[in-house]
């Protein structure tokens, strides 16, 4: 059966890996790997003018190439090769104009949850609560 792509939102964690390998072994169809870097706060300068961190930017790209190029390798080290993309914005927001821009067939995805969140926080973690409920697509939550 012919699929669209299959989309794997990474964020370094061992979850976000984990759906990595399940999205593999899974799927026989293209698969993206996507990294959303989140803007950073502008802070306030001497002279009150907001600025830019340059640096902690720089390092936050740098971090998502390297998230990116580590899931390339793993997907060559099982004989598959996957496209990557590194964006920037609201991680949630992201994903799902990504799906929507896209042929996005399939969303597989780690979840996070913490004691202080809601039910649904809880047992996925707000960002795939928020992909899970608003995507136009499947998706699967890695735990």
């Amino acid at each position: 059966m012919s699929q669209g792509e299959v989309l794997v939102p990474l964020d370094g964690s061992p979850l976000a890996d984990e759906a990595l390998r399940e999205a593999l072994a899974l799927f026989d169809a293209p698969v993206t790997v996507l990294n959303v870097v989140t803007p950073l706060d502008s802070g306030m300068s001497e002279g009150g003018v907001l600025q830019r961190d340059e640096q902690r930017e720089a390092a936050a790209m740098e971090r998502a190439d390297s998230l990116v190029a580590r899931a390339s390798d793993r997907a060559a080290s099982q004989g598959r090769t996957v496209e990557t993309v590194v964006e920037t914005g609201e991680p949630a927001e992201t994903i799902l104009a990504y799906v929507e821009a896209n042929d996005v067939d399939h969303v597989v995805m780690g979840g996070h949850g913490g004691p202080d969140a809601g039910l649904a926080e809880r047992l996925l973690g707000t960002v795939a609560t928020k992909v899970v409920t608003e995507s136009p697509t499947s998706v699967t939550v890695v735990r």
